[in-house]
């Protein structure tokens, strides 16, 4: 990253020294390397169209470089990003770092000119393009509708091919319809908004297009960079004018079909119509340099990820493989304070609870969450062994987060605290407002690192790369579902990416999985126990348990997670109580079903009925998609009643709300019993009985996922598989917070309900 400063003067580049603290340029200055510059082409020009090209003559850097402009005028700062152009003088960081080859000041370290040590007479590695050739490209007219081209969730990035690499834009996805001059824009989904973005409209129109569609990202920039919360605010508010369109592709031009011509050639049609000076229509810049270097870039400058093109691919409808998308994590280290036993098990961690140090004098050590997922049986033993003897008797905190503000669960009471004298470094998918890290994983202890010196490092981290499952996936191209085209890989790759949301759901609570070898068209089948076939990380618990049954299962392990859906499990489902307290269970959940004929409406006014009765009862609920056609009510308990007593407050509940209201509500299964009505089943709140767990598929067409939500969002659901394994991530990484949060630690008992309901 680079900053454009005002102009210093030349004697300034001899000085070295330590700038005093709150100074300008503060800290500790050298003249790193030196020699002279040679621009390419027109240096003000290039300047002013935000991409600088030019030739270095120094001690340690040579070759060409570019600069490229990522903020419009009057943002607050002018960045850039600088690159290494790929030439002669160009080599893999991978085989050479020239920091940390020549570390020190060329002033006491001289070297002379690295042209006059190293001449080379290499040319440049990257071929120049063909010539623009339009063969593929037929005639035809301007199709009435467009479904975008999407990209598939990249768990690394590509070792090899020919690769067209941009910035991932945390944005809407948006697309131009250009007929006889005039725009309409549609979102991926097909709505139209151009009456919404009217203004931007009439900029698309300036361009020199008769008909054609263009396909981009709208954004909202800060910094910039792209702000999500403020595109939100800007699409209908003042800021609208603040809208920017990056272009990236034009699958059709003038009528001609481009949809078979090479990217790369459609992108250098699409750059052509650029060439303007708008600063609301943009060209999304490619960057000549190894991916890798490219998202270690985009990482350390907090963009969302990266977009990876074939560059020889046609446009394809859909989700291709042709396009990929590589998202960025955050990776830093965080002080242990506290832990938790797995399972309630003396001897292994089950979670790390974490914090670091801030404040001016950095004594005050902040809450940063916990971290429970990233390390296997042998090093959660060797966790224990190492902070048992560091235990203490309270909090070491000075700046406290509610538990109710946590993203992951921690179970109340359950804490050991530490002194805070050992170091973890974690990856993590962001901080939030309170300072808490999100999506956390465990990568390992740092032993080189103080605990004192742990603070927060917001925009600094420059180790992070797309978190992957250590399971391989055989057979990924098989169809799961042919009427979305979901591959077992796609499915997959779900798995992995909702695996921090989705734990918390599984962990410790008994587990049924349905499997469906052949697809959801064909043969599927409950597993609850263990069988010959294995699953690597699936954990069998002792026959004791469960007296006179077969072993049962718990997944508590992204491993676990991903070894099931490698067996081709589809569906989970939890028993009501957990391992611990396997009689006792810690929640009561009504599914409400609609019958034949029962409209969507109908569903939401039947689960706002059922929390207005538990609210009267004194019952705190929550509510969730079930993937399928219906909801999910869910009440937190504290274990204290067992599994008949918990049955029968649900049935009355349920012969309660049938009795008083017969035409929303049946408490009999049945088809012929629920027609025009909704059906509550209570039966699942039996011993051994499970329901979809938060974040499962369902086996059915669409793929369906069970999403937790807010009772504020009801009203806005269409559906009770609003969200599909294909859109369900998506709609995820743009959650502010987790309608959950409170769950975890709500503690009520159904004695008082009971009482009441009698």
């Amino acid at each position: 990253m680079a900053i454009h400063v005002e102009d210093h003067p030349v004697e300034y580049s001899d000085f070295e020294g330590t700038i005093q603290k709150k100074q300008y340029g503060a800290g500790t200055v050298i003249v790193w390397d030196r020699g002279t510059w040679e621009p390419v082409g027109d240096p003000k020009e290039s300047m002013n169209a935000g991409k600088l090209v030019f030739r270095l003559h120094g001690e340690k850097l040579a070759g060409l470089w570019e600069l490229v402009r990522i903020t419009k005028p009057g943002d607050r700062e002018d960045q850039w990003i600088l690159f290494k152009k790929r030439d002669e003088w160009a080599r893999p960081l991978a085989d050479f770092d020239v920091i940390k080859a020549f570390p020190d000041s060329v002033t006491t370290n001289p070297l002379g000119l690295i042209e006059h040590r190293e001449p080379k007479a290499g040319q440049p590695t990257r071929k120049p393009e063909p010539e623009l050739d339009l063969a593929a490209a037929i005639a035809a007219p301007l199709p009435a509708k467009l479904e975008p081209q999407r990209a598939t969730l990249a768990s690394s990035l590509p070792a090899g091919g020919d690769w067209i690499t941009e910035a991932k834009l945390d944005g809407y996805r948006m697309l131009a319809r250009v007929d006889k001059g005039r725009v309409r824009l549609f979102t991926s989904g097909g709505h139209d908004w151009t009456k919404k973005l009217a203004s931007l409209a009439a900029e698309v129109e300036s361009l020199p297009v008769s008909s054609g569609w263009l396909d981009g990202e709208i954004v909202v920039l800060k910094d910039g960079l792209p702000d999500f919360g403020a595109l939100q605010d800007a699409i209908d508010g003042s800021a609208n004018k603040d809208i920017v369109f990056f272009l990236f592709d034009m699958p059709y031009l003038d009528g001609r079909d481009l949809r078979n011509v090479p990217l790369w050639a459609r992108r250098v049609l699409l750059a052509g119509l650029l060439e303007g000076d708008s600063e609301r229509i943009r060209f999304s810049q490619d960057f000549e340099a190894p991916p890798a270097q490219v998202f270690e870039a985009a990482a350390g400058l907090g963009l969302e990820g990266l977009m990876l093109k074939r560059r020889d691919a046609r446009y394809e409808s859909g989700r291709t493989q042709t396009w990929l998308k590589a998202k960025c994590r955050l990776r830093q280290e965080l002080v242990i304070c506290g832990f938790t036993a797995r399972g309630g098990k003396i001897g292994e961690v089950g979670s790390l609870l974490l914090g670091y140090y801030e404040g001016s004098d950095g004594r005050r050590l902040h809450d940063a969450g916990s971290v429970g997922t990233g390390w296997d049986a042998r090093t959660a033993r060797d966790l224990w062994k190492r902070l048992a003897p560091l235990e203490s008797d309270s909090a070491p905190f000075d700046v406290a987060v509610a538990k109710s503000r946590r993203w992951s669960r921690r179970a109340a009471g359950s804490e050991r605290w530490v002194r805070p004298e050992l170091v973890a470094e974690v990856e993590f998918a962001e901080w939030t407002t309170d300072g808490v890290v999100r999506q956390a994983s465990f990568k390992g202890l740092r032993v080189d690192k103080p605990a004192r010196r742990v603070v927060r490092e917001d925009g600094q981290t420059l180790t992070r790369a797309p978190a992957v499952s250590r399971i391989k996936v055989t057979h990924p191209e098989r169809i799961i579902d042919s009427s979305s085209g979901v591959t077992k890989l796609e499915l997959a790759r779900f798995y992995d990416s909702v695996a921090p949301w989705m734990l918390p759901h599984l962990k410790d609570r008994p587990v049924a999985m349905v499997r469906a070898p052949d697809g959801i068209e064909g043969e599927q089948f409950f597993q609850k126990h263990v069988e010959r076939t294995g699953m690597p990380g699936i954990k069998a618990h002792d026959r004791k348990l469960w007296p006179n049954h077969p072993p049962l299962l718990t997944i508590d392990t992204v491993d676990a997670l991903m070894s099931a859906a490698q067996m081709n499990a589809v569906e989970f489902h939890t028993w009501n109580s957990t391992v611990r307290r396997i009689d006792k269970p810690d929640r009561v959940i009504f599914d409400l079903d609609p019958g034949e004929g029962v409209k969507w409406p109908h569903v939401q006014e039947a689960a706002l009925l059922v929390q207005t009765l538990l609210n009267e009862l004194g019952l705190q609920a929550w509510l969730k998609t079930s993937g399928g056609k219906g909801l999910h009510v869910v009440v937190p308990l504290t274990p204290r009643l067992d599994y008949d007593a918990v049955k029968a407050f649900s049935k009355a509940f349920v012969r309660h709300l049938a009795n008083t209201i017969p035409e929303r509500f049946s408490a009999t299964s049945g088809a012929s019993n629920r027609i025009g009505r909704v059906y509550v089943d209570y039966l699942r709140n039996g011993k051994s009985q499970t329901t979809a767990a938060a974040f499962s598929a369902r086996a059915r067409r669409g793929m369906g996922v069970s999403v937790p939500v807010s009772w504020e969002q009801l009203p806005e659901l269409k559906s009770g598989a609003q969200w599909t394994v294909q859109t369900a991530r998506e709609y995820l990484s743009f959650a502010a917070q987790d309608p959950w949060a409170a769950y975890w630690t709500t503690t009520q008992s159904l004695a008082s309900a009971i009482r009441r309901l009698q």
